[in-house]
């Protein structure tokens, strides 16, 4: 008994730490996120507003779909179709329904839930291989789909989408205008994720990725916290998908295509798989080599192709895992 019981007094010390470690990771974090806004509110005035407003759309799916493989653990290889499905819905009631911008985004994000919804129900019965397997033929469908749908206009897309009055006041044709737009809309988005990682729901779907079987002795609903998860990752994509058809005033096939799913994978992986905000950093590298390496053509893919290997070569983490694991705080 006398070797058992002094082990009591070592556990306020152990709670004193890791309070202490929450606490560091909060003010990291907070800076983070300062620094974050500040290239968001800054950015306009050094680059291209049009091209931030791509990387901004870009870096909120990366973070969707962070969302769902890094914190839960699950692979999709089809999460282009809540990004390309949201756009083609926004366009085309913007187009044709003559629905206001936010309007459309709302709608467009609400047909990614919805799709979500039901890919989920039926990817989620799987594991693995097998679930990713179903997600990408699910999204190999809605390609089709649209492909084939008239209202999408098949291979011509949904062109020349009105971006609108903002609640019938603000005229979103005026560049910076439709930036502060878009810049609310991914703060946002990037707002609620961090809340969602970091609440109760956040710290189970962690422990289900880690040990699913261990969190299913615990009583939790593995299957139930993994289609929610699921839903909001779609949902999140969506309202990336449904933002960039406004922004560029088109939906194309290339957003719903196979391809873009692996792109998200990249960034994702390139920025830190299981950060915060690596999947930001991801999506910032690549819409930038696209933007200015357009010049090679079909070899931007192999540039692509070569950074990713020398990144999990040299930077397993990705760029913000290694930094953060340099500077032993978690980013």
């Amino acid at each position: 008994m006398s070797a058992v019981l002094p082990a009591a007094p070592h556990a306020p010390a152990a709670d004193a730490a890791l309070a202490a470690r929450r606490d560091a990771e909060w003010r990291v974090h907070r800076i983070a996120f300062a620094i974050l806004v500040a290239v968001v509110v800054l950015a306009p005035a050094v680059v291209y507003p049009v091209f931030m407003m791509k990387v901004m759309c870009f870096a909120l799916f990366a973070c969707a779909f962070n969302l769902l493989i890094g914190f839960s653990g699950l692979l999709s290889f089809g999460h282009a179709m809540f990004l390309g499905s949201a756009g083609y819905a926004a366009a085309h009631a913007a187009k044709v329904w003559g629905f206001t911008p936010e309007l459309a985004i709302l709608f467009g994000t609400a047909c990614a839930a919805a799709l979500g919804t039901l890919a989920g129900w039926l990817a989620i019965r799987r594991q693995g291989i097998y679930f990713a397997m179903i997600t990408l033929a699910l999204a190999q469908m809605v390609f089709f789909f649209c492909l084939q749908a008239k209202f999408t206009g098949g291979e011509d897309g949904i062109q020349g989408v009105p971006r609108g009055l903002l609640f019938g006041l603000v005229d979103l044709r005026a560049p910076l205008a439709m930036y502060a737009v878009v810049a609310v809309v991914f703060l946002g988005g990037f707002a609620l994720i961090y809340r969602i990682i970091h609440s109760p729901f956040g710290q189970v779907l962690k422990a289900i990725r880690e040990n699913e079987a261990r969190a299913i002795s615990l009583g939790y609903d593995t299957d139930r916290y993994k289609h929610l998860a699921f839903v909001l990752s779609a949902t999140l994509a969506g309202l990336a998908g449904a933002t960039k058809a406004i922004v560029f005033q088109l939906a194309s096939l290339t957003d719903v295509h196979w391809t873009m799913s692996g792109e998200v994978v990249l960034m994702t992986l390139l920025g830190g798989l299981g950060t915060v905000f690596g999947p930001v950093v991801g999506a910032a590298v690549i819409v930038t080599m696209q933007n200015y390496l357009a010049q090679l053509g079909a070899w931007v893919t192999v540039v692509q192709g070569v950074i990713f290997v020398v990144c999990v070569l040299a930077f397993r983490r990705g760029i913000v895992g290694e930094l953060g694991h340099w500077l032993k705080k978690p980013l």
